[in-house]
């Protein structure tokens, strides 16, 4: 496993969760920094989407339906990209991963209770 997400569970409408995703081997820790991390998200009966994107150099692209909700972060000296989620809605529920290149992280689980 090349990277590893972790944050997801169950929360009710209203609510906030904090995902993070490690780059777990030397080889995915040394092009953390100079990689493009993004979170997507599939949603049941669903197609998976882009959430967040962020790139090497900080800059930030969000879904119209997460914008100022939520947040994503990196921390290169970690090898950790966050996503800080607020005021979740059932619509956000679904299975959250993470992507770096062509490295894909296993997924967490996020449900939203109304």
């Amino acid at each position: 496993v090349q990277l590893q997400a972790s944050g997801g569970g169950l929360v009710q409408a209203g609510g906030s969760l904090r995902l993070s995703c490690a780059a777990s081997s030397a080889a995915s820790s040394r092009i953390f920094p100079i990689s493009a991390l993004g979170w997507y998200r599939q949603a049941p009966g669903k197609n998976q989407e882009l959430v967040a994107r962020i790139q090497s150099g900080g800059t930030t692209t969000y879904a119209d339906s997460v914008k100022g909700r939520f947040t994503i972060t990196r921390e290169n000296a970690k090898s950790t990209v966050y996503l800080q989620m607020n005021s979740l809605n059932p619509e956000d529920t679904g299975v959250y991963y993470c992507n770096m290149r062509a490295l894909w992280g296993k997924g967490t689980q996020v449900t939203v209770s109304s």
